[in-house]
């Protein structure tokens, strides 16, 4: 067991940075330019951990503790998760409850984080993140609903890789429904466009960017790689669900497993280059309608199995 989770959490420690790279050239692709290395979020980690840390007088321990803890949360959800070929190292029933706990208190670490600095600036932040999230959660435990009635079960390694998806063929409106409101929530709960945009420092506009401003050195870095897990984690579960290898060999799983990452990060980055950035009142109006297909889902699952 303790071979696994090292073997699992040290394979998404490599490759969750990759995501942002072929985000980021997929990006400079549509833009007519050659953009920054594939491998520039390893350069960038690697150079805040070289970095020390400045704090404020006003903040307080829980300002310094806040990136390292988040990181941890992330990294343990993942142990949930299979990777294709390679099994979750931990699962038990229920344990997808912890699994969404576990973002809830990533989230609930960096609010109030931000919140300690004393900055009304990142309050604001805050204030947004947290609008958000209530809607965002809403959509997800629907998605995962969804999973658990096809499947059966209330074990996510089991309801990703079991009976829910070789029934492609008898729930495909389901999972596409399904889908397509997970991939908006995706978006909004990794600051991507059209929810929100890592990149910009436009304060009228800005979310989670605003409330890690203070943030510097390491401290920095464990909030860069945990956003690249978190991305990764839960992309992993999109890609697991979309992408079935139900049957094959587990060298087999993996590679296709791989192949769907890329292809998840070649869609954001497609998703991000074609659209604009939402108004902040428009955020809201995505999330219900992420919302409204998930219940469709759910109403189809049930109708179909009554």
């Amino acid at each position: 067991m303790g071979t696994g989770i090292v073997l699992h959490i040290g394979t998404i420690m490599i490759l969750s940075p990759l995501l942002l790279g072929i985000i980021a050239k997929t990006k400079a692709f549509f833009a007519g330019r050659w953009g920054p290395p594939l491998l520039q979020a390893y350069y960038d980690i690697w150079k805040l951990f070289r970095k020390g840390n400045v704090y404020s007088t006003t903040t307080t321990w829980i300002f310094q503790a806040a990136p390292a803890v988040g990181l941890a949360t992330v990294l343990v959800s993942s142990v949930l998760m299979p990777l294709g070929g390679l099994k979750a190292p931990l699962s038990f029933w229920g344990d997808i409850l912890l699994f969404v706990c576990f973002y809830g208190l990533a989230r609930f670490l960096t609010i109030i984080a931000s919140l300690d600095t004393g900055s009304s600036f990142e309050g604001m932040g805050a204030s947004r993140e947290a609008v958000f999230s209530c809607l965002a959660e809403v959509v997800l435990f629907l998605d995962l609903i969804i999973l658990a009635l096809l499947s059966g079960k209330l074990v996510l390694s089991q309801m990703l890789k079991g009976d829910a998806s070789s029934s492609w063929h008898l729930a495909g409106p389901a999972f596409l429904l399904m889908g397509l409101s997970y991939f908006m929530v995706l978006l909004a709960e990794n600051a991507r466009i059209p929810v929100d945009d890592p990149a910009t420092h436009l304060e009228l506009t800005m979310v989670h960017e605003v409330m890690v401003l203070d943030h510097s050195g390491w401290d920095l870095a464990y909030i860069l790689y945990g956003s690249a897990v978190k991305l990764f984690v839960l992309g992993g579960v999109l890609v697991n669900v979309l992408v079935p290898s139900h049957g094959l060999s587990p060298s087999m799983q993996t590679g296709v497993f791989l192949g769907g990452m890329v292809l998840l990060a070649l869609g954001i980055g497609v998703v991000e280059s074609c659209m604009a950035r939402l108004r902040l009142n428009r955020v809201p109006l995505l999330l219900i309608g992420a919302f409204v297909l998930a219940l469709i889902g759910v109403l189809v699952v049930l109708l179909k199995g009554v």
